[in-house]
């Protein structure tokens, strides 16, 4: 018997949607390639993490509820290709609706849909080999909501390591912050700005050629810093490695 086509929602996120959109595209290439129909909701906006990171409350309470409603019109898992993003919608919405009954039951029905991008793949699809390769030496970045809220361990890594031709590498003390931490890089920039340092220095050490993360957000601060010191490594969201075959097109 066929099985259904497994059909899920993408969650774009702001820095996606504004900054990154082929990062998008790429995590839409790689699930379609796995037989999966991805349905983009419309008028999607920020998830409300910002504001709630800032204390806004009220603020996050609005973006929060405007993106339930918007999802509970959806069915299937719900799948975001950043852990922050994602661990609000799973783990803080429920508390901005705690005095709340009704929309507290809305919040954790949908945040029990939310599944991250390489959670999906791997958890949910058993894939760890999409059929990628890549010849480059990559260092991976474990984003701390992944990490640590998401419990991201062994997924992105087991993904990059079937990508043929792909070396990854390790660096020292690869479970440290990157410093970036939402607003806590404009609050706190001299402290942000040394845990950054730490990490390229970590990275630098390692001879790779790429330093590849499942937050754009992170790998958006990473970035800038490489650009400010003039080195030639560069970031990459791991979609965009799953996403290339033998055209080696990232950064060449």
């Amino acid at each position: 018997m066929t099985q259904p086509q497994p059909t899920v929602q993408f969650f774009v996120t702001c820095l996606l949607d504004s900054l990154f959109p082929e990062v998008a595209q790429d995590v839409v290439t790689v699930l379609q390639r796995q037989g999966v129909r991805v349905e983009v909701p419309a008028r999607q906006t920020c998830c409300g993490q910002p504001a709630f990171n800032a204390g806004f409350w009220p603020e996050a309470r609005s973006a929060a509820a405007y993106t339930i409603h918007l999802l509970a019109q959806t069915t299937g898992p719900i799948v975001i290709a950043s852990g922050s993003c994602a661990a609000m919608i799973i783990h803080e919405y429920e508390v901005l609706f705690r005095d709340d009954p009704v929309m507290h039951e809305q919040a954790k029905a949908v945040a029990g849909r939310v599944v991250e991008f390489s959670q999906y793949l791997v958890d949910h699809l058993g894939v760890t080999d999409v059929g990628a390769s890549l010849e480059k030496k990559v260092g991976y970045h474990p984003s701390c909501h992944g990490l640590r809220e998401l419990g991201l361990k062994t997924q992105p890594q087991a993904l990059l390591q079937n990508v043929e031709g792909l070396e990854v590498v390790q660096q020292d003390k690869p479970q440290t912050c990157c410093g970036f931490g939402g607003l806590f890089a404009v609050k706190m920039a001299d402290i942000s700005g040394t845990m950054m340092n730490e990490r390229l220095d970590a990275f630098l050490a390692t001879g790779a050629e790429l330093v590849v993360g499942g937050d754009v957000s992170c790998l958006m601060h990473l970035e800038g810093g490489l650009r400010k010191r003039g080195c030639d490594l560069r970031t990459c969201h791991i979609a965009t490695i799953l996403a290339n075959r033998v055209d080696n097109r990232i950064y060449d």
